[in-house]
């Protein structure tokens, strides 16, 4: 279940106090630990009201009050994101934070409202819009990057562009190290590499052994990476509709869910959540 948390304000937050440097380290811990556990999604600290404006609606009419506003009990100084799997959890790690103020303090916890809370008022056509609100709010977050296939020369590429544009070689993965290797002649091959040019990183490969045969650059695809396997799974289908599906979605041991598609332009996709550890 995901939950907004909320830190309360404080005569201190609304004055502008600034948190110390050991509250600030204590707090970088605990959210690395909240990270380190797949709990945090975001998290922020929030500026006085005094910076704040309210819109207040009555009817048709819209009135815009500027802060800062009295009731400093009532507003929030701060927020994290969490994906938790009950509410127990999230009150366990409430009770691990840091006194987030200099005095007594509150962080509220509030579930999320989810589809099913809705009932019957959210039908069908309304479930399919809001899913495609989420699917695109989601997108914004991914990551496209050119994936090169060099058909066997992916380490001769490599010594290439070095030489020629002092290209940076960073994570190189051979066939060797795969759960299922391949044959002894393709096992020091290249399955997955990156290499930056410029401001720009590129990943290329190999190309699969059972091609080996193959010695000629075999082109490219474009790597879409996602947050979730539902956003994934959208996203395929939608890239597959009118294309071919070279790969189909399923989970590898480098991600929860991994595919290739190529959409009606012709354009080779590869579609991937990120693994735990990339």
């Amino acid at each position: 279940m995901k939950v907004a948390v909320f830190v309360k304000a404080t005569k201190s937050s609304e004055a502008g106090l600034m948190p110390s440097e050991h509250l600030l380290t204590a707090m970088g811990r605990y959210c690395e630990d909240l990270i380190k556990a797949g709990v945090m999604l975001d998290g922020d600290g929030l500026k006085p009201s005094a910076k704040a404006v309210r819109v207040r609606f009555t009817g048709s009419d819209r009135e815009v009050i500027n802060g800062p506003f009295a009731e400093t009990k009532e507003l929030v100084a701060g927020y994290w994101l969490w994906e938790v799997a009950s509410m127990d959890e999230a009150i366990a790690w409430v009770k691990k934070c840091p006194n987030p103020m200099p005095e007594d303090s509150e962080i509220e916890i509030r579930p999320f409202a989810t589809s099913e809370d809705f009932g019957e008022a959210l039908t069908p056509t309304l479930r399919e819009q809001e899913e495609r609100y989420q699917v695109a709010a989601a997108m914004r977050q991914a990551s496209v990057q050119t994936y090169l296939f060099f058909g066997g020369r992916c380490e001769e590429a490599l010594t290439f562009y070095q030489s020629a544009m002092f290209a940076r070689v960073g994570t190189i993965m051979r066939w060797s190290e795969c759960p299922e290797p391949p044959p002894p002649a393709f096992a020091d091959k290249i399955m997955h590499c990156e290499f930056t040019v410029g401001g720009t990183t590129l990943m290329a490969s190999d190309g699969c052994w059972m091609d080996e045969k193959k010695s000629n650059f075999e082109g490219f695809r474009i790597t879409i990476t996602v947050a979730t396997t539902a956003v994934a799974d959208q996203v395929f289908n939608a890239l597959a509709t009118g294309g071919r599906i070279d790969m189909p979605l399923t989970k590898t041991f480098w991600s929860p869910r991994y595919g290739m598609v190529t959409d009606r332009f012709g354009v080779g996709w590869m579609v991937m959540v990120q693994g735990e550890n990339p």
